[in-house]
């Protein structure tokens, strides 16, 4: 699952294909241009770039950039596009609503299967995408949605209801709490009512 260095340099990657270094995240890359010749890609990415992740971030703080490096590359004739992310995200806790950060540091490497015949090539733990899911717009060329893929892995990373793990809920108080008197039981006045009823 994870793309070591070993299994980066038994795949025969090569350092040379390394694109200069961008603010932009690649919205696509081009298979009919890359997936033969590999494509390699680093800079930092703004996370408020991405539309959904953008909704859950706070705006109580300033959100960092995160180190982003792809790498498309062939293995046993079946594709793969490994990225790491370097960098944390500000989200807003929901017991005390105040940020809360939560870390996206991780390594990911999906493989792309042109059909289900190349499972068997596979790891058992290897994550894998079939092509023809991931690209669902026609183009006169095969443009891998990059940028959409990243975004989906980074929503997964996300806790859904990120919290502090030490966080108490805080809870205004205004004036003193009554203590509890003993109150009748209300169904005892029912209980006298039907008797009269009867």
């Amino acid at each position: 699952m994870l793309n070591t260095p070993e299994s980066k340099s038994s795949a025969g990657h090569h350092d040379n294909k390394k694109i200069s270094v961008s603010t932009s995240v690649p919205e696509s890359i081009s298979l009919d241009k890359w997936a033969d010749s590999g494509f390699q890609w680093a800079g930092e990415v703004n996370p408020q770039g991405f539309k959904r992740l953008s909704t859950i971030l706070t705006a109580e703080r300033e959100q960092a950039a995160v180190q982003l490096d792809i790498d498309l590359y062939r293995r046993n004739n079946v594709l793969h596009i490994a990225f790491t992310l370097t960098g944390e995200v500000w989200l807003t806790c929901q017991r005390c609503l105040q940020p809360v950060v939560t870390d996206l540091s991780d390594d990911y490497d999906i493989a792309l299967l042109e059909n289900d015949s190349q499972a068997s090539l596979l790891d058992e733990e290897q994550d894998y995408l079939m092509l023809d899911e991931v690209i669902t717009e026609s183009a006169p060329e095969q443009l891998l949605p990059f940028k959409k893929l990243l975004e989906d892995e980074i929503l997964l990373k996300v806790p859904m209801a990120p919290k502090h793990d030490d966080c108490e809920m805080s809870i205004d108080q205004f004036g003193d709490i009554p203590e509890e008197e003993e109150t009748e039981n209300p169904f005892a006045a029912l209980q006298s009512l039907k008797g009269k009823l009867d």
